[in-house]
Formats: structure tokens, C-alpha cells, sequence
């Protein structure tokens, strides 16, 4: 029945900002930074002219400098699509949560903060909703890393989950920072792990899917959705080779 439920497995294009420009890290490596397109609204608009209805929207600058930097970037995409958008990137108090939506995110996706003051985000799944908030789950050799990937925390993504999950969180979203821009396959072992421990979770994974086989094989392991990143900007995976997942989605 899982596997039934999420058939249609959503595809997620992601749009990764450094100084308001597209780009893409290799296990998030800030020194491996290699610009995409200078326009992100039109990336998006692509997207969606295509058939694409999400988009993973980050702020690298936000995440490095511990506060959002490009407000701009999420705004202009918003207001010239319409794009669910999940923005993330340095988001660290309940105002900024607020800014994010009234500027046009459908959803914030949290890490850092998530780990660092759990009550203040248990606090905003009470206040927003659990429809609202993504769990982020950045992921090293199964431990949770912070601040763009840049500290380990040491804490195991199990007891993370397990914490989260017990406060009621819907969406989560895994990236094995190892596999992120190698365009080697995602970690479908751990996807698996964590799929088989929380069936209730709606998994979104990220990290290393280089061809349609990966997204397939994801969809068959019950994968809520997918972030798609390097492997769209490197033609990897075509747009049109996305077609019968877009158009399944009910």
C-alpha cells in the first residue's frame, strides 16, 4: 500500500543562490561553486513552462552567513511563477519564517536551527503546521551536519528523526552531503533505512541522482519526492525524460 501511495513520486528542481545567481556545490563545498545561469527566475520559469509545479529553492549565502541574504531571489520567482516553492537558508527566527511566506514560499525547509534550538522549531510546527515545515536533514556518514554543511553536530540521523517524529513532523528532507553534486547515485541505503523506520514520514531525497534509473528506483522504494539538481543543469536527466513522472502526479 506504501509503495502504492507514493507511486507518484513528486520531482523537486533545485535552485541553489549564490549572490542572487544559479549554482551548484560539490558536497557542499563552497570553494567548488560553479555558476549555472545568472537569472533564477528564469530557470524557474522553465521549470514550469515544462510541467514542473515544485521547486527547492536555497539560499547558500543564508546558510553560510547564519541569516537569509537573498529575499529578492525568492520574491522574484514567487511572484513570476507558480511554482510551490520551499525556501531555505539561514531562516533562524519566527519573523524571517513569516517574511518567507508573505514574500511566497508554500513551505520552509529548517536544518540548522532544527538542530541547534529544538524547542523554537517544535515551536513553529505548532504555530505554522506541519504542512508548512520541512524538516532538513543534512546527513555525513549518518550524522546530522549544520550551518551549510560546514560543522558536524555529531548527532545520529536516527535520534533526530525519532525526535521530530514524535512532535509530529510530516516532511523531511534527507541529503547525504557526500553524494551532493557527484552525480553518483543517490543513498539508497539510507533512504531505505529511514523509509522502512518512519513509514508515516513523507521523504524527500536528496543528493547524487545522476539519471532517470535513480529517480525510478527511488519512486519504487517509496520515496515521497525527489530534489533534482546538478543532473538537470549537466543533462543528465532532460526535462522531457521527466515527463511521465509530471504527468502522473495527480
Amino acid at each position: 500500500m506504501q509503495l502504492f501511495y507514493f507511486y507518484n513520486m513528486l520531482i523537486i528542481p533545485a535552485i541553489d543562490i549564490i549572490d542572487a545567481k544559479c549554482v551548484r556545490l560539490t558536497k557542499g563545498d563552497y570553494d567548488t561553486k560553479k555558476v549555472y545561469n545568472e537569472n533564477p527566475v528564469e530557470v524557474a520559469k522553465e521549470y514550469e513552462a515544462n510541467g514542473i509545479t515544485h521547486l527547492h529553492l536555497v539560499d547558500l549565502d543564508g546558510a553560510k552567513k547564519g541569516e537569509v541574504v537573498n529575499w529578492k531571489v525568492l520574491e522574484a520567482i514567487a511572484s513570476n511563477t507558480k511554482l510551490n516553492v520551499d525556501f531555505s537558508g539561514g531562516i533562524k527566527t519566527k519573523e524571517q519564517v513569516k517574511q518567507a511566506f508573505n514574500l511566497g514560499a508554500n513551505q520552509i525547509a529548517v536544518g540548522s536551527l532544527a538542530v541547534k534550538n529544538k524547542q523554537e522549531f517544535v515551536d513553529w510546527i505548532w504555530e505554522f503546521g506541519e504542512e508548512k515545515l520541512i524538516l532538513g536533514a543534512d546527513v555525513m556518514n549518518e550524522k546530522i551536519a549544520v550551518n551549510g554543511w560546514q560543522e558536524n553536530s555529531h548527532q545520529s540521523i536516527f535520534s533526530f528523526l525519532d525526535f521530530y517524529f514524535e512532535e509530529g513532523i510530516d516532511y523531511v528532507l534527507c541529503t547525504d552531503i557526500s553524494k551532493d553534486g557527484m552525480l553518483q547515485g543517490p543513498s539508497f541505503s539510507l533512504y531505505q533505512k529511514i523509509i522502512k523506520e518512519y513509514e508515516e514520514i513523507k521523504l524527500i531525497a536528496s543528493g547524487g541522482v545522476s539519471s532517470i534509473q535513480d529517480l525510478h528506483q527511488l519512486k519504487e522504494m517509496g520515496c515521497y519526492a525527489t530534489i533534482v539538481g546538478k543532473a538537470l543543469y549537466e543533462n543528465k536527466i532532460t526535462l522531457k525524460e521527466l515527463q511521465p513522472f509530471i504527468e502522473n502526479i495527480e
